[in-house]
């Protein structure tokens, strides 16, 4: 699922490992600009000499940072989807349930994609791929599994339940009103029972 083409990745050593655990949590916590490779190295213990080595460019840690939230938020759901009923509105429901149980351990200021895009919006950038082709990703699920529920109407219904699922990560991060991504699982359902049951009468 998704066609974007992503970036080369480096081979991590243990060093390396903890300049990206160091940026990883800076870049989430105050944003991918505000942090600067000094502080980086300083909270990984490193030296700059070490972290262009292992590197190359802060725009190289921007990747692994990204692209290690994507390999880990895709393993965390593709377990809570084998662990859901074989049933396609059970398994659009569990990808909610996912975020849900995903937002509240990693992601207390909302999607990192959706972050990260509020600073990188330039296709040239070569980040810039893993955070769209992460949203490509979840759409073309959500569309395979509307495609059992409503096969006449898959597309629709993919793109009504990404715009539901990617709109309470948003409200999630900006912390308006409590447990929006429990809402939009309830709009699913609620769309999902109301789709699925004009389907059955075609």
């Amino acid at each position: 699922m998704g066609t974007t083409e992503r970036p080369r990745r480096i081979t991590m050593t243990p060093a390396a490992r903890r300049v990206l655990e160091a940026a990883a949590r800076l870049f989430y916590e105050r944003g991918i600009h505000a942090v600067g490779v000094d502080l980086i190295a300083a909270e990984a213990g490193v030296t700059k000499k070490t972290l262009y080595d292992r590197f190359g460019s802060k725009e190289q840690i921007v990747v692994e940072y990204l692209a290690d939230r994507d390999e880990r938020w895709r393993a965390f759901l593709a377990q809570c989807l084998d662990a859901a009923q074989p049933v396609s509105a059970a398994r659009v429901l569990a990808v909610f349930d996912a975020s849900r149980a995903w937002s509240a351990k990693n992601s207390s200021k909302g999607c990192s994609m959706v972050n990260a895009h509020a600073e990188i919006s330039d296709p040239s950038h070569p980040a810039y791929p893993i955070i769209t082709g992460q949203k490509e990703w979840m759409l073309a699920l959500f569309t395979d599994l509307a495609g059992d529920i409503a096969p006449g109407g898959a597309v629709q219904l993919g793109r009504t339940l990404m715009l539901l699922h990617e709109g309470a990560l948003v409200a999630h991060g900006l912390h308006i009103f409590p447990d929006p991504i429990s809402h939009a699982r309830e709009q699913a359902q609620t769309l999902l029972a109301t789709t699925g049951g004009a389907a059955a009468k075609r």
